[in-house]
């Protein structure tokens, strides 16, 4: 019985090893370890790609949101509106910079905010609208904006799994006033090791976060001019990710190829709610998520198949004890609380064989048409 993982990173890797290691000598060879030139490339050539002004990298994709926050000006007695049904990154960004969290329910279909219930979140503490592009999918935009707009709001993308996402044909990172992207390894676009951007059309707004990211530093570098962290871009993540940038398109055209023969081959299994794309928005496809009511019950069948799946998220957070502080409690966010009881992600990246695929869909289907009765 073959094993299906849920990402294979080693056989990415075998696809790249002569560029990477081209890049990765390039910069030992320079020793420019800290703000070296692949920094400065990356920033501009991942702006181009989103169709954005400018970026700035920094150490990983929780900081993008921390920094974002900061440069925002947002800190204690203010609110952000957000959703649960997230990592605990997304809420655990707001509360560190001393700001409130208001959560708001998801759409069941496409796991992201609800932006008929942003409207009814917004106080006069409200300082930002904060959706998050879940599972690859963007948020429903354009609502969202408009309530924002009217209330004086910005948005801040949470894009930290949607390298390619796109709404009426522009790409996450370009929906909203700025965006937060995390190149975890496992992403669509992943480091070997911790890495994140700020991407806006507002080149003001990206210099106010690199200021931030370095110290608070000025023109000269030990002029501290706000007090900032210290959060910069590894030049040799910088010089690794330059090398996947030029693969991600095609990576991504294998992931939806992917996601599609999971779709063609599960449409009209009991029980099984497929994941699905709204109109005029295009998935990164960076996991493939199905709803079932026997969450539990599937999972355990597919591991004993030698298949993993992975459950993003079993709680949502804010009945996570770390969030305490933001008022949470069961039953505020119905359709959150369901999703992480019902939510299961299939495997799913370029190099997946379609021969895994049906395999993992044929499991799925057997499982859920047995004749047993489950919770």
């Amino acid at each position: 019985m073959d094993h299906v993982p849920m990402a294979d990173l080693r056989a990415q890797h075998a696809r790249i090893r002569g560029e990477v290691d081209a890049a990765i000598a390039r910069v030992i060879d320079s020793t420019a370890f800290i703000k070296g030139e692949d920094c400065v490339q990356f920033e501009k050539e991942f702006a181009a790609w989103c169709g954005a002004k400018a970026a700035c990298g920094v150490a990983n994709g929780t900081d993008a949101l921390i920094l974002c926050l900061r440069a925002y000006g947002i800190g204690p007695g203010d609110e952000v509106v957000t959703v649960a049904n997230t990592f605990i990154a997304t809420g655990e960004a707001i509360l560190l910079n001393g700001a409130r969290p208001v959560f708001v329910d998801v759409d069941p279909a496409t796991f992201t905010m609800d932006a008929a219930q942003v409207e009814k979140a917004i106080t006069s503490r409200t300082k930002l609208v904060l959706p998050v592009h879940l599972y690859g999918h963007p948020a429903d935009m354009k609502p969202i904006l408009d309530v924002a707009a009217r209330h004086g709001l910005p948005v801040l993308e949470d894009a930290a799994q949607a390298h390619g996402a796109e709404l009426d044909g522009r790409r996450a990172g370009t929906l909203g006033h700025a965006a937060c992207f995390s190149f975890y390894p496992g992403k669509n676009l992943g480091a070997y090791g911790d890495a994140g951007m700020v991407v806006s059309n507002d080149a003001d707004f990206v210099a106010r976060v690199r200021q931030i990211a370095n110290h608070g530093g000025g023109d000269n570098k030990y002029d501290n001019v706000v007090l900032g962290t210290n959060s910069r871009l590894d030049t040799l993540q910088a010089a690794v990710l330059r090398v996947k940038l030029r693969h991600l398109d095609a990576w991504n055209d294998e992931r939806r190829q992917r996601a599609e023969a999971y779709t063609s081959a599960l449409a009209g299994t009991p029980s099984v709610v497929l994941p699905r794309e709204r109109v005029g928005a295009r998935s990164a496809w960076h996991l493939y998520t199905l709803r079932v009511k026997d969450r539990d019950g599937l999972q355990a069948h597919l591991k004993a198949q030698g298949i993993v799946t992975a459950v993003h998220y079993p709680r949502p957070i804010h009945l996570q004890p770390a969030m305490a502080a933001a008022g949470g409690r069961p039953g505020m966010l119905p359709v959150s609380e369901t999703l992480c009881r019902e939510v299961l992600c299939l495997p799913l990246y370029p190099e997946l064989p379609f021969e895994a695929v049906e395999r993992v869909a044929a499991e799925v289907r057997s499982f859920c048409a047995a004749p047993v009765a489950r919770a």
